[in-house]
Parts: structure tokens; sequence; C-alpha cells
């Protein structure tokens, strides 16, 4: 069954107190083709757009007792471990938007994949992913020039760089085998050496995030950039991937496969 089968997908939103958690249930509750039927947070309250949110340790309890078909994550590497666990073992599948995994919890991660499926995303904006695909043709498309990624946030951002902007980096380097070293900021004595991608992390006030690529050689200079006006752009991606995926085999799923409709 996939999600044209249902009216509504019954979704569990974790981290609900959070800044991301508090977004999603606000832009789930105008929509048709998501219901929220738990929520949850290491600090509940009372109700979050509505929606009552209960405490973290009760997500089993509740996973068992009500219909859920997905659970929607943004929070911490080690609760979001703990949550798709939690959701495996209930049949549940997951959308995840945390960054910061390690590589050991990222193989952990791809683990959870064979029980239920899951769908990682360090960004869920579309336009975010349009920016992707034109970064890869960009640097694709000029062999030699010099890259440099800078991304603003919050100041709250716990993360750098942040996960868009290093999977942006991971784009660049398979366009571009020859760029090899990430060098974080610089200071002092510093001129760019033969490998290097410019990376730079920046964190001040409210910003909900902005991501720029430049290319430059050639007596020229071609930038690329996003910015996100609103955390609610995210949290559409994130239901959109919720619908998507609700129903399907376990694997592992990314938003592009979202975007391009893929196979039920």
């Amino acid at each position: 069954m996939t999600a044209a089968d249902t009216e509504a997908i019954q979704i569990a939103v974790t981290g609900a107190t959070g800044r991301m958690g508090q977004t999603v249930l606000e832009t789930a509750a105008p929509r048709a083709d998501v219901e929220v039927a738990v929520a949850v947070s290491r600090s509940p309250a009372e109700r979050v757009a509505g929606v009552p949110v209960d405490d973290a340790g009760s997500l089993d309890g509740l996973l068992d007792a009500e219909p859920v078909d997905v659970l929607v994550d943004f929070t911490g590497p080690s609760s979001a471990l703990e949550y798709a666990s939690t959701a495996a073992s209930a049949d549940v599948g997951v959308v995840t938007g945390t960054t910061g995994f390690d590589d050991t919890e990222r193989v952990t991660l791809r683990e959870t994949a064979t029980r239920t499926p899951v769908l990682w995303a360090t960004n869920f904006s579309r336009g975010v992913a349009a920016l992707r695909r034109a970064v890869t043709a960009a640097v694709a498309a000029v062999p030699g020039y010099d890259v440099e990624v800078t991304e603003t946030h919050h100041n709250g951002k716990r993360d750098a760089p942040s996960g868009t902007a290093t999977t942006l980096l991971e784009d660049i380097e398979a366009a571009r085998p020859d760029l090899d070293e990430r060098v974080h900021g610089r200071s002092g004595h510093a001129p760019r050496e033969p490998g290097e991608i410019g990376v730079h992390a920046r964190r001040a006030g409210d910003v909900t995030g902005e991501h720029e690529v430049l290319l430059a050689g050639n007596d020229e200079a071609l930038s690329l950039s996003h910015s996100a006006g609103d955390r609610a752009v995210f949290a559409a991606g994130a239901l959109d991937a919720a619908a998507w995926i609700a129903g399907r085999e376990p694997g592992w799923y990314d938003f592009d496969d979202v975007l391009d409709g893929g196979a039920p």
C-alpha cells in the first residue's frame, strides 16, 4: 500500500517542542494528506498547534496504541537513532532531517532501513534540491575553477558546517575528484592550494538557512545560492516525504526519490 491508497497518512512527530518539531506540527495542521496521531518531546507540553505533546519516553507505547504510518524526526543524532529504532520495531516508516551524524551513526541509521522504510535528507527544500543539481552541473562544466562553499544559520545551529553544506561538498567532490581537501576558514598566510575547497560556516541571529557555492577562474566568477525564508519550507518537504514513503517496502530512500516520483 502507498500514500495514494489512503486519505490521510498518520504521522508521529518527535522533538515536538523544538524549533522544527513545532514547525512540522503547524505545517501539518491545514493539510489533508497527513494527520498527526502522536507528538512527543523530551520537554512535553500540553499542546502545540492543537496537538497534545507526550513525553518522548512513552513513544514505543504510543506507536503500539495508535495507527501511525510514518515518524517524522528533526532532533539530534543520538535521539534520532533511538526514535528510528523504536519506529522500526513498530513497523512505522521514518523520515528524518536530523544532521550531524558521524560515520558510525550513519551506518546504524542505514541498518534501520533493513527493517522499515527510512528516508533521510539533510535538507527538505525543493529549492535546495534544484541547487544541488545545478551545482553538480556547473562544477563539471568549469574544470579547474576554484570552489568556495559558504553557509549561514541562526546562532543556535549545532553542527558546522551544516548538513546541507556537507551534502553540497559531497556533490562537488563527486563531480570534481581533484578537489579532495576541505579548508575550513582561513587565517594568517593562507594562499589557496591545489585541491582545496574553501568551507565557511557563519552563525548569526535567527537566519533560517543560506547556502552559496562560488566558482571562480578564467577571469570570471559564478555564484549559485539558496536562501530559506521560513522553516516551514523544510517541514512541508518532510511531510511530502512522509506521504510518499508511507506503506513502502523497507529500504533506504532520499528526497530525490520523492521529487522524481520514485517507484511504488
